[in-house]
């Protein structure tokens, strides 16, 4: 069987998980999102933040707090912008454009957001014909591994409220952007400096699970009610809730994060040494080496990945993912195979 490095979500969660679980099988708590778990969970979220007040809700996936935090608060005539790379625009299956919401997107070099990239999108005329920007909508990591540092974070936040927008961050991988080594960022920190935000647990060691973090205290009132009607108000919350619980516990999520970076750095520091080059410079657990294409058809044999983009001259970007569970060995094995195509190359 192939050894897969082409997601971060192909192993099951970490063992204390399971463990909680069986424990409180029998347990009863009640349901949707009201139990002890749930609210224990809740809880530890707004301590990290340090905003007692914050509004948390537990959902299963990334696509799915995407797509209710957008139709929450898109009214019909207006869209979001986004990042030409960014999930929303490329991989999922055109929900946002379902709920009847453009996604207008910004060509940018490195899968991030700026205000001098959003600006045109606020200048379009004539009035009334086009549709008004509302919601500006952000990855960390971005989806090709970069990450916000708290300047570019905050220059980003306050020219979103000096033109009435909002800033809406995707947080499957946080925790990655979160523990990579020059990030310079805290969850606070990333709680006074957004409207909306999710932490994602299902990409992070967990089962399953994101938790809908919304800031802004406008936005708070009656948001349950589009958790209901999109079918994502769980009855059996707690699920969600005991995962959130074990990985926020002794900041377990931060440190599988943290191995998870430490991987994918071990290969890409090696690559590098090789003399290969990178399609962008990521600093968390995506990365996006430049290979010949003879080595790639041979790697593929004993590994899993994405051929990203084919380049010119016979070479092609391909995306390596680590997880929180990726054994060193594997790395060793995958770099062990890639020097040997190297040297009988030359």
């Amino acid at each position: 069987m192939l050894y897969s490095f082409t997601n971060d979500y192909s192993e099951g969660c970490h063992p204390n998980i399971l463990q909680r679980l069986t424990e409180t099988n029998t347990q009863q708590q009640a349901g949707y999102g009201n139990d002890a778990f749930s609210l224990e969970s809740v809880a530890a979220i707004k301590t990290l933040c340090k905003q007692p007040d914050l509004d948390v809700h537990l959902v299963a996936g990334g696509t799915l707090a995407n797509l209710i935090v957008l139709s929450a608060f898109l009214k019909t005539y207006e869209s979001v912008i986004a990042a030409e790379t960014g999930h929303i625009n490329n991989h999922e299956a055109g929900a946002i454009e379902a709920t009847g919401h453009k996604i207008e997107t910004v060509t940018t070099p490195d899968g991030k957001l700026s205000p001098d990239l959003i600006r045109p999108l606020l200048n379009k005329f004539p009035e009334y014909h086009t549709v008004k920007p509302k919601i500006v909508y952000i990855s960390n990591s971005t989806e090709i591994g970069t990450i916000y540092k708290k300047q570019e974070l905050t220059d980003l936040y306050a020219f979103c409220q000096e033109n009435n927008l909002l800033l809406f961050m995707d947080g499957a991988r946080l925790a990655m952007a979160l523990s990579a080594q020059k990030n310079d960022l805290t969850l606070a920190d990333v709680a006074a400096l957004t409207d909306i935000f999710y932490l994602g647990a299902t990409k992070s060691g967990g089962l399953i699970g994101e938790a809908i973090v919304i800031c802004n205290a406008s936005l708070r009132k009656d948001f349950k009610y589009y958790i209901k009607q999109r079918g994502a108000l769980l009855a059996k919350g707690r699920l969600f809730g005991i995962q959130f619980v074990e990985l926020l516990r002794d900041n377990l999520m931060f440190h599988l994060a943290g191995h998870a970076n430490a991987m994918a750095k071990k290969i890409a520091r090696q690559l590098q040494e090789l003399g290969y080059s990178f399609l962008t410079q990521s600093e968390t657990n995506q990365i996006f080496p430049i290979l010949p294409d003879a080595f790639i058809a041979q790697l593929s044999k004993n590994y899993g990945f994405f051929v990203w983009r084919k380049m010119p001259g016979e070479v092609s970007a391909i995306r390596l993912i680590t997880s929180w569970a990726t054994p060193e060995e594997q790395v060793d094995q995958f770099l062990q195979e890639v020097k040997s195509l190297s040297a009988a190359a030359k």
